[in-house]
Parts: structure tokens; sequence; C-alpha cells
């Protein structure tokens, strides 16, 4: 009797979902710079900065004092409270001590921003619904929706990057559940005002439909970005939010983490609040996939609420300044108002799409960017992150005035 082969065809095993997913680009660009001697790499948003002494002693003295196994699914209470007083100082919001569960909003600890994403949207979403995301956007916001049989549907924002309401209205339909704003937003360092928040918000409330902002960003933002009008209060100077406007618990999901603003992306660490009722099942959900955040990280992260990041952020806005005043001479360059990136439009003179620019002109120079179709359903802009060495950034911006020019 001939023996059975059961080695599996894994090509006809593997899920239509999985398969449909494009390779990450800027995955691919981290790949190339490994195998480049001293690359300009300006491709990943990677704070180039070591996490401040005071958050990695709050880490380590938690594992040391034996904090490594689950905590709650919501989080450590405990430490949780330190997240709920920044709240209450930033959004407004009322949250009760986590045992007591009595008021209209709630938190979770997540596994970074991108679990936070993920809870909320599975929770919102059954397949056939849509999810307004911004055109360009973050690689995973597409997939969000696309992972569980839902329709990403792409607001253009071109040329300014600005999600505003006149652009997201007639976009919505009746199978639309959710729209998911960045600010400041990623590819392009775009801060929406406190204006813009506001009609979006309103928007949300008139169609009954959840406003997500994703707010990774929200510390790292640039002086002219900042503003105490949504807050109320002139001492703080905070980043626009819909968050802080009248009613938002109605419909707004506010999911932030701390990885950027602190250096501490492995750790993977972020937490979502909003209205009760959807964090209860997003906690619900959170039990069946990732448990709970990174135990000791909680730890780190109450402690990172009381670290002062000012003049790193100001060493970040500087380099900004480099990227706007040396790119803007040769293309066209929407000013970031917050992250690390600019969004830079390849000049139409050059005959090129920006997958071309980059393989044709950038790499042979030894220069990394990330080509514009990877975050976009057009390819004509090509993202510079400016995390990077200043000596190393000031050598890239010569070397892509002198391709543009």
């Amino acid at each position: 009797m001939p023996a059975l082969n059961t080695r599996p065809n894994l090509s006809s095993l593997l899920s239509d979902r999985v398969l449909a997913l494009p390779s990450s680009g800027i995955r691919r660009a981290f790949e190339l710079g490994a195998t480049m001697t001293d690359p300009v790499n300006l491709s990943i948003g990677q704070p180039d900065f070591p996490v401040p002494d005071a958050i990695k002693n709050a880490a380590i003295d938690a594992i040391r004092a034996d904090k490594n196994g689950y905590t709650v699914t919501q989080g450590d209470a405990g430490v949780l409270n330190g997240i709920i007083r920044h709240i209450k100082w930033d959004i407004g919001w009322e949250i009760d001590a986590v045992a007591k569960g009595k008021s209209d909003a709630s938190v979770l600890f997540t596994s970074g921003t991108s679990g936070a994403l993920q809870l909320v949207c599975t929770s919102l979403l059954n397949p056939g619904d849509e999810l307004i995301i911004p055109d360009p956007y973050f690689v995973l916001y597409p997939a969000l929706a696309e992972l569980i049989g839902a329709k990403a549907v792409r607001c253009d924002t071109y040329p300014d990057f600005r999600m505003t309401a006149a652009r997201v209205e007639p976009l919505i339909t009746p199978r639309t559940k959710a729209i998911l704003i960045a600010s400041p937003g990623n590819p392009s360092g775009v801060v929406n005002s406190g204006r813009e928040c506001e009609e979006l918000l309103d928007l949300c409330r008139r169609r009954g439909i959840v406003l997500i902002s994703d707010e990774i960003y929200d510390e790292f933002t640039y002086s002219e970005a900042r503003t105490d009008a949504a807050a109320g209060d002139a001492s703080k100077k905070l980043c626009p939010s819909p968050a802080r406007r009248p009613n938002a618990l109605d419909c707004v999901v506010v999911i932030r983490g701390f990885g950027k603003t602190y250096g501490c992306t492995g750790w993977r660490l972020g937490y979502a609040t909003g209205p009760r009722a959807l964090i209860e099942q997003m906690t619900k959900l959170q039990q069946y996939t990732f448990v709970c955040a990174p135990s000791a990280l909680q730890h780190a992260a109450a402690a990172a609420l009381h670290v002062d990041m000012s003049a790193i952020v100001k060493d970040y806005e500087q380099r900004r300044n480099l990227v706007v005043e040396r790119l803007s001479r040769v293309t066209d360059l929407p000013t970031p108002g917050g992250a690390f990136y600019a969004f830079v439009k390849i000049p139409e003179k050059l005959g090129l799409t920006a997958a071309r620019f980059f393989e044709e002109r950038c790499v042979p120079r030894n220069v990394i960017l990330v080509p514009g179709g990877t975050f976009s359903g057009r390819d004509t802009h090509v993202r510079l992150s400016y995390a990077a060495p200043r000596e190393k950034l000031l050598r890239g911006l010569d070397i892509l005035c002198e391709l543009m020019a």
C-alpha cells in the first residue's frame, strides 16, 4: 500500500484574507536598509532618542518586584488610576476608579495603539460595514476593516492632507459605522485644527456614527499646532482633539500610546478611552486575544505621564523646520504640525512615480524613503522620517534637493 503524502499544501490552505494583504512597504524599506553600508535611512518611524531613565527605572522596579504575571484584562487598577487622572486633566472626562464602574466613560490598557485599533474596529464592524479612513493613511487602517470582511472607504485628503467634515460627509452611507482620523497624521504629520475636530464631531453626532481618534502623536506636536481653544485653559496648550468638545463622549473613542513620545516603541503599550458600553466590549474581546497589556510596562506607562519631553519635541520641531525650509524650495510640502514625518511630492517635471523615484534615484545614492503608494491609492509622494541623526538628515536633504531640482 503506497504511503500517504501527509505534507499539507500550504498555498491552498492559507486564508484569502491574509493572502489579500500586501507586504508592508515600510518593512521592505527596513529590510533594504539592513543590506546597505551606512545608508541615509529616512524611512522608519522610530524615535532616535533613548527611553528616559525614570521610565526605564519604573519598568525595572516593577520587574524586580515580581509584577510580571497577568493583570486583569482592563489593566492594573492602581496604575490605571494615574491614566484616569490624566484623562480628567486633559480631556475632562470623569472616569470612576476601576472597581466602581459607574461612570459613562471607561479606559482600557492595550497592546499598543495598533492593538486598541484592532479591538475597537472588531467590536464595531460586521462584514459589509464601512469604516471611513483618510487617504493617505497609516498602513494598518485599510486592513482593520478588510480583515473582518468590512470595507475601508478612503477619503481623499490631497493636497493638504486635512480630513474635514466636508470631505467625509459625501462618503457616509447606511453601512457606515465609524470614521477614523489621525491627528497628527502618518504619513503627513498634518494636524487638524480645533474647528475641524469640532465639525467632524458634529457630523458623527448628526449621523449616529462613531469617531475613532488615533492620537498616538498627541504629545509630539509643535508650537503652532498646539492650542488652548479646545481645552478652555490657556496654561495647557494641548494638541486639538475632538474629545474635548461638549458631548464628545457620546461618540468619540480616543486611542493613545507611549512608544512614539517616549521612545519605547517596542514595548507595545497604549490605551483606549471612550463610551463605557464600547470599552466594555473591547475589554471582553481583549480577554480572548491579547489577554492584557504587558504587565510590568503598565507601571512604566504611568511613570511616563510625569516625564517632561518638551526639550525632545523642541529638537524635533527644529528638524521639521529644516525639512520644510530645504524641500519647499524644490517641491510642494504642507507643513507637518507634529509627528516626525513629511509627505513629499515628487515634482511632476521628473515624470516619475514615487516608487520609480525611490528605485532609480534614491537607492543608488544610498537614501531610503518609503514610496507614497504604501500609504495611499496614489504614488505621487514619498514619506520622509526625520527621526534620524541630524548629520544623516542633513546629508539626506542635500541629496533629495539635488535629485528633485
